[in-house]
């Protein structure tokens, strides 16, 4: 879980704070929807997610995440009123072309709720496609500020690039006069999430630099070396890819570890491996990992699959969304976004909120360590941050 993109103009605290009122409580989901419609029909949910593809892993943790809360938010009956969700799932392979393609299709065919989007670029082509047809969008697991504010009709189900960062901030407290480096490839992969630091770190007072290599380096000693003589109070690494095991190997051997603060995100238990003998040195920001919350959702969603991944939770809060939405609009979209802006429901990872102004997702966010090693990897939770306290100032909304 790494920073892909980010968003440089942000507004103020006090915009951001202001629009986060007006929490509501949900109803029971068998409540009969007041937006008018065939009561009887059922509800077309359009399911655009990448099955297949680099992000596939991804993808399939989102959808159990969200039959899971769709059973949660129905109990257990599929249904709001006496209208079943009706789910049709397409793979889009990561590819915003052929999510734009399966996104119209749907729409043609009837489909008013849209959820999924993997991937960043995903997400932010669909978008302007459900504002032009007045469609509701839930966004998944990508991670792009830019969601936030996109439309009136598009909303996120999970964290953003900024909610990442902020809680790598948390690690150091004031950042005002610390130095800070990141180390990441080079590209614009490394170019995102140097830019996102500088923007949330570095603005509130540290002194930000980087040390990029090439995203074919074997050799990282000699990027350990320049880091150590940095000296920095906050290492943050963003690297991603099959060379990452050693990069940690070479960081571990150099004493780079064990000299100052390094943190990173954590990423789906698959890669837990990848760390090593590292993995007990570093300090993770956390989107979420099993055992990082004990609410209620999160019961129901471990008793159906067992044990919880990162995107789960994206998956199970998009569809405690779609029931809000149905349950409160009907068939009514705009009934649907007045029901969602400024809602406060109980999620897997705690209390969400969803900003009215931006339908940012307000949510809690995690620090949190690994003991053990390899596949026996166990992740702790070392602080919980509040949804407030990783909050992205609000932006304008755009459309």
């Amino acid at each position: 879980m790494t920073v892909r993109h980010t968003r440089r103009a942000f507004l103020s605290a006090a915009t951001m704070m202001a629009a986060a009122l007006a929490a509501t409580a949900c109803g029971s989901p068998q409540d009969t929807a007041t937006g008018g419609g065939d009561s009887a029909a059922p509800v077309k949910v359009g399911l655009v997610y990448s099955q297949s593809g680099a992000l596939a892993s991804y993808g399939k943790q989102y959808v159990e995440g969200f039959k899971a809360g769709l059973d949660f938010a129905t109990k257990g009956t599929g249904k709001v009123g006496d209208r079943k969700i009706e789910l049709t799932e397409v793979d889009d392979a990561g590819d915003p072309a052929k999510a734009v393609s399966a996104a119209k299709d749907l729409i043609g065919k009837g489909t008013k709720i849209i959820a999924g989007s993997t991937a960043s670029g995903v997400a932010l082509q669909v978008a302007p496609i459900a504002a032009q047809n007045k469609v509701l969008f839930i966004s998944g697991p990508a991670a792009t500020d830019a969601v936030t504010g996109a439309n009136k009709y598009t909303f996120r189900s999970g964290r953003q690039s900024y909610q990442d960062v902020v809680t790598a901030k948390s690690f150091i407290g004031d950042p005002a006069g610390k130095k800070v480096v990141v180390f990441a490839q080079d590209g614009a992969f490394g170019d995102a999430n140097e830019a996102a630091v500088k923007a949330v770190i570095g603005s509130a007072g540290a002194t930000v630099s980087s040390v990029r290599a090439p995203a074919s380096a074997t050799e990282f000693t000699p990027f350990a070396s320049q880091i150590k003589a940095a000296k920095p109070d906050l290492l943050f690494v963003a690297w991603a890819g099959t060379t990452a095991p050693a990069m940690w190997q070479t960081l571990d051997q150099q004493g780079v570890l064990s000299s100052t603060t390094v943190v990173t995100g954590l990423d789906i238990r698959a890669s837990w491996p990848t760390f090593g003998a590292a993995g007990a040195k570093i300090s993770f920001l956390s989107h979420y990992f099993d055992g990082a919350s004990d609410t209620e959702a999160s019961k129901a969603l471990k008793a159906k699959v067992n044990t919880i991944d990162l995107f789960h939770p994206d998956g199970f809060a998009a569809a405690q969304m779609v029931v809000r939405a149905v349950q409160e609009g009907g068939d009514d979209v705009d009934k649907m976004v007045t029901a969602l802006e400024g809602w406060s429901f109980d999620g897997v990872k705690g209390k969400m909120t969803i900003r009215a102004a931006d339908h940012a997702l307000l949510q809690p966010m995690f620090q949190a360590k690994l003991t053990g090693s390899g596949t026996a990897f166990t992740a702790t939770a070392q602080k919980s941050l509040t949804g407030d306290e990783t909050a992205p100032p609000a932006v304008a909304m755009k459309g």
